[in-house]
């Protein structure tokens, strides 16, 4: 379960967005005070996350709303299998359908996505990692989504880890020229060393073996292999095992990223990399279909 402030802000304005000044049709045709049940249904197999998200909606509209959970998130269904029965306020029930929905079926879907490839991975050992390609406002529900279907947390945002890509080196460059000197990733890692909170993770970003040898030799915590052919990842696995000690810090971690798909997820982690990450678990996991029944 998740509940913190920020979450029930996101359920109010889902709910300011969808109902605004109210719901025109049930308050017409629906008596106040009008009681009713209804059941939550799973319409094919997936992993269950957000369900106390969608009951807290319908809570929000009536705080007498009684519910009983037949699964926990984390749950993994079957097709016509019962989730939750809702008793109260058939306006609530009718006006926040919609929005429970929503959130229920999205964040269900990205859990079962992520369950599929850690299950295809799973004899290698290598964790899913998440990104920051997730829903603008609800990173927060998108992540804990990928946690229920036993995948891990990358970074929440730009504040908690510093990453090195591809177009801070360009910019780097581009003022170095200006000033006529040269720069190198250990000088960038030395500088944010410097700036950032202690004990912050620093990730280097690399495309390729010449790459890595800079990420390398700049003594970053973890290296992440972007867009490379499983082949020279391989060698890029290897370099970096052998090269660890030699530098005279921890192994750092190895992160592969970029083009991960079901169809070759298995040949990536079997490279040896500790970590994949993977946008497609939140900006393109199918919804999972769920409906809700008036019984």
């Amino acid at each position: 379960m998740i509940s913190t402030p920020l979450v029930k802000r996101i359920i109010w304005m889902a709910l300011k967005e969808d109902i605004g000044a109210g719901d025109v049709t049930t308050n017409s045709l629906v008596p106040k005070g009008a009681k009713a049940r209804a059941r939550l249904y799973a319409r094919e197999d997936g992993i269950i996350a957000g369900l106390d998200i969608a009951i807290d909606i319908f809570r929000h509209l009536d705080g007498n709303i009684k519910a009983e959970k037949f699964v926990e998130d984390g749950a993994k269904v079957r097709k016509n299998q019962p989730l939750a029965e809702i008793r109260g306020s058939t306006r609530a029930l009718l006006s926040g359908e919609r929005t429970a929905l929503n959130f229920l079926q999205s964040l269900s879907g990205v859990a079962t996505l992520t369950g599929k490839y850690v299950d295809v991975v799973k004899p290698c050992r290598v964790k899913i990692l998440t990104t920051r390609k997730t829903t603008p406002l609800l990173r927060i529900l998108d992540k804990y989504a990928v946690r229920v279907g036993k995948g891990h947390n990358h970074r929440m945002g730009l504040y908690d880890m510093a990453m090195v890509k591809d177009n801070h080196l360009k910019i780097q460059m581009q003022n170095a020229k200006c000033k006529m000197k040269n720069v190198k990733v250990t000088d960038i890692v030395k500088t944010l060393r410097r700036k950032i909170p202690k004990g912050m993770r620093i990730e280097v970003e690399a495309k390729n073996i010449r790459e890595v040898r800079a990420a390398l030799e700049s003594g970053a915590d973890i290296i992440m292999l972007d867009n490379m052919h499983t082949r020279v990842m391989r060698k890029a696995v290897n370099l970096i095992h052998r090269s660890f000690g030699s530098h005279g810090h921890v192994r750092p971690m190895i992160e592969a990223s970029g083009n991960v798909g079901l169809h070759n997820v298995k040949t990536i982690a079997k490279t040896g990399v500790d970590w994949i990450s993977i946008g497609r678990l939140t900006h393109s996991a199918p919804a999972l279909d769920i409906s809700l029944e008036i019984v």
